[in-house]
């Protein structure tokens, strides 16, 4: 038995985990962990693994199971109501496309954020207990079947489900969440966000037995059980043994077991073409209350088509199932134009549309300067670049009035962060002004400003998404009035991201999707770390991460890359009320120091506020089935909860009456229950 003593313990947990993997196959489904053939107890990651349970005996802890706290009251969400259709029909295969080929079937590191990672990981993996989506802020079980709550501690128990398989047969256990926050917390993911997010948030991890652990956090919040819940996905440690300094290469292309509804199995990836997710066989939370009626399809492919306006052809051909919602959203000619209501298919009832009203987060669209780079570093500039963007043009001229310009990045939260800010609306005479205090004052013959050395007023404004070229035509057309030049640089997703990314942008116009939360984050946008390395120095001279632990270095020479700060923001002041917004324990202390941080960012102009639409739309054919009310108020787009299913019969139905020329009913409708008041 565990004794509660730590220092005589750790040995026994660093023993448990490197034991616990012995014995490692390849996967009964298919899916492999070649081409390493090490067990985890073997391989490079176990010596490395418990050397860091030693040296952190603070932060991994471990208890004897008789230590567990007697009086907390375990949860299970049963009381929550059953968003999905229990009845959904499973089977058939989901074809829907992909705009490039994923540069690596990782989910963490270099480039894992683009390609399929949300099939792969953000979609169908599970935390221990997730926040109901049409119930914010009580969560349901996902691979823990309870928890417990102890806001005095800040912490949160959770027992694992015993039924919890991985996608290769293998039972989830706290080996893998030790394993994952280790992983998680280590310079080889090469992801400075994680590495930041999980020394920062945790305080320790205590196991007291293969099923039961803690999560206790430094900082309580007021949705600290939702935020410890959803603080991050399992890593299966078994399948991990090669984890080390070359763990980005190792697994660039090797696929892993998975704990969520889909895995892949190496023989469905085809190179540069398509990739193709299977259901697991007799996946272990079919039948569960929060689980069933979702992920029903079998198989879910992916084909790599490029352009979008093939995308469309395709769709209207019927070889994909469903048309973007993200598209037919930002894209509104598709709505109104390509597939409007008289279409043959739509009046023929084979092809349904659908426009939900959701209450999220709204995407941050918007101008995202990149302060570092010479001339952007004015805030003359940047304001004036404010003036001379006419978004309110975007959303009438291009959204047909159906979007609205965003005042602030937290726009459509439960609460206002700032009682009075609102965006700067178009003025090229203010616009001109703002340039003039920078130098700029005297226009060229092509209508372009420049200062007396002769530089024009010119920057070019990256995308990676080639469907809203049009809104950048809109912008480079309207703030010529203003004397600025924007030139218009459209890369293909992967690309455009990894460029923003590097921090190689002048202007970005880009958006971040922001996961339902009761209150915005700022960290990841706006701290300096973020942006510098070496943002601040340490009484050694050394780098340290937090205003409060150094003071600001004033010749930062290290940019930050795989980083959200896209506007390369590095402001002490703003740093520490970021810092002290963090460490808030009452919403109402957080609302206070969002209103000061919202008017820091408000002068600094450095992001132009862009638009926002407060539902999506989408079309797809009568043979995807969606359960009544279409789906959940929290959803960002219309396939995130996976709560679709394929009538195979209803497939070959249709195609049999199009090709006789029969029809259906007319299928476009409005799903307004969520919409706010």
């Amino acid at each position: 038995m565990y004794t509660p003593h730590f220092a005589r313990v750790l040995p026994l947990l660093a023993a448990a985990l490197l034991l616990s993997a012995c014995g490692r196959k390849d996967a009964a489904d298919g899916t492999s962990t070649r081409p390493t053939a090490k067990s985890a107890a073997t391989g490079p990651m176990a010596a490395d693994l418990k050397a860091t349970l030693d040296r952190e005996k603070d932060f991994y802890v471990v208890k004897a199971a008789a230590d567990l706290p007697a009086n907390l009251k375990w949860e299970n969400g049963s009381d929550l109501p059953e968003f999905a259709d229990p009845n959904a029909k499973k089977g058939g295969t989901f074809n829907y496309f992909i705009q490039d080929f994923p540069r690596t079937l990782r989910v963490i590191g270099p480039d894992a954020t683009g390609g399929i990672r949300e099939y792969l990981w953000d979609y169908v993996e599970m935390y221990p207990a997730v926040e109901h989506p049409n119930v914010p802020g009580r969560v349901y079980p996902g691979f823990a079947k309870e928890w417990a709550a102890d806001r005095a501690t800040r912490t949160v128990y959770y027992r694992i489900n015993e039924n919890a398989r991985w996608s290769d047969g293998r039972p989830v256990t706290t080996d893998d969440v030790v394993f994952t926050l280790y992983m998680l917390r280590s310079p080889h993911i090469r992801e400075p966000w994680y590495n930041d997010f999980h020394t920062k948030t945790w305080e320790k991890v205590t196991v007291y037995d293969r099923h039961v652990y803690a999560l206790t956090m430094k900082e309580l919040r007021p949705d600290f059980v939702v935020r410890a819940s959803q603080g991050f996905y399992l890593f299966p440690k078994h399948a991990m043994a090669d984890f080390g300094p070359d763990y980005i290469e190792k697994y660039q292309w090797r696929v892993v077991p998975t704990l969520g509804a889909y895995t892949l199995h190496e023989a469905d990836i085809d190179k540069g073409r398509s990739v193709t997710l299977s259901r697991v066989k007799d996946w272990w939370a079919r039948d569960q209350k929060f689980w069933r009626g979702r992920y029903n399809p079998d198989r879910f492919r992916l084909t790599v088509i490029r352009d979008m306006e093939k995308v469309f052809e395709s769709f209207v051909r019927g070889d994909l199932d469903y048309f973007p919602s993200n598209t037919m959203t930002v894209v509104p000619k598709y709505w109104y134009e390509s597939l409007p209501d008289n279409h043959p298919d739509v009046a023929g009832g084979y092809i349904h549309k659908a426009k939900f009203f959701n209450q999220i987060p709204r995407p941050d669209w918007g101008l995202w300067i990149n302060r570092s780079k010479p001339v952007l570093d004015e805030q003359e500039i940047r304001t004036g670049i404010q003036y001379a963007s006419n978004f309110d043009r975007v959303a009438n001229q291009f959204f047909r009035g159906d979007a609205v310009q965003m005042n602030t990045r937290s726009d459509g939260y439960s609460w206002r962060t700032h009682p009075s800010i609102t965006a700067r609306k178009f003025d090229p005479i203010k616009a001109r002004e703002h340039f003039a205090k920078a130098g700029f004052t005297e226009q060229g013959p092509d209508g372009i400003l420049r200062n007396a050395r002769g530089q024009r007023l010119s920057f070019t404004i990256t995308t990676y998404r080639p469907d809203i070229r049009d809104i950048m035509a809109i912008l480079k057309s309207e703030a010529t009035k203003a004397g600025l030049e924007f030139n218009l640089e459209v890369l293909d997703s992967t690309t455009g991201w990894k460029k923003v990314q590097e921090k190689g942008h002048e202007i970005a116009l880009v958006a971040l999707s922001r996961s339902p939360e009761l209150f915005p984050r700022y960290w990841e946008m706006y701290h300096g770390s973020n942006a510098y390395a070496d943002a601040y120095l340490g009484a050694d001279g050394k780098p340290v991460e937090r205003f409060a632990d150094g003071k600001p270095n004033p010749s930062q020479k290290q940019p930050r890359v795989q980083t959200n700060n896209m506007t390369m923001t590095f402001i002490p002041e703003l740093d520490r009320l970021i810092e002290a917004y963090d460490k808030a324990d009452t919403l109402d202390e957080m609302k206070r120091l969002a209103a000061q941080i919202e008017e820091i960012i408000y002068k600094d102009a450095a992001w132009v506020p862009g638009w926002a639409t407060l539902f999506y739309r989408t079309a797809y054919w009568r043979w995807v089935k969606w359960p009544e009310g279409f789906n959940v108020m929290l959803s960002r787009t219309a396939l995130e909860y996976f709560l679709f299913s394929i009538d195979t019969e209803a497939r070959e139905q249709t195609k049999a009456a199009k090709r006789r020329g029969e029809t259906f009913p007319a299928q476009v409708k409005v799903f307004d229950q969520f919409k706010e008041k």
